[in-house]
């Protein structure tokens, strides 16, 4: 069994990522490895919390440990490094920086992430109650109207009056 460096499985993985975003097939083809081996290597460098690509190549769909890695990775990084990082990973800016929020909320203390909510569920709540009051005028509007309507339908009738043409 042949032995590989850690550089020479470091390459063949970035072949999966993006600019080149090859298939598993096509590089094992290319290098002469079995599928199965680069599938191995692609969990193991998952597992260490390397950015790869999973079976659907989407980042979104990465795990929270890999947009970790990600988020510490990009961390130091200057904007210049950042969009090359961005560029060779296939993400977008938008992607990391949602990313690092969500990190950030993770790691809120419990007292201040109930606070957050709290304040959130009574501006929610405030939101409900005003809309519950202006559906109760309007419903309240509309069945005047209605009220209206019926009653000059019969003062018509009483008076034998043809509606108008309306």
């Amino acid at each position: 069994m042949k032995r590989y460096s850690p550089e020479r499985k470091e390459a063949l993985l970035k072949k999966l990522l993006p600019p080149q975003n090859l298939s598993v097939a096509k590089v094992a083809a290319e290098e002469g490895l079995s599928p199965g081996t680069l599938y191995h290597w692609r969990t193991q460098a998952k597992l260490k919390g390397t950015p790869v690509p999973g079976p659907s190549k989407k980042s979104d769909n990465w795990s929270s440990e890999t947009k970790l890695a990600v988020v510490v990775e990009t961390a130091a990084l200057s904007e210049a490094e950042l969009g090359q990082y961005c560029r060779e990973k296939g993400l977008y800016l938008e992607q990391i920086k949602a990313w690092k929020q969500g990190c950030l909320y993770g790691v809120t203390s419990c007292p201040e992430r109930q606070r957050q909510e709290l304040q959130q569920s009574k501006a929610d709540k405030k939101r409900v109650r005003q809309l519950e009051k202006e559906l109760r005028r309007k419903d309240k509007a509309l069945a005047e109207a209605a009220a209206l309507l019926v009653l000059r339908k019969k003062l018509n009738a009483f008076y034998g009056e043809e509606p108008k043409g309306d």
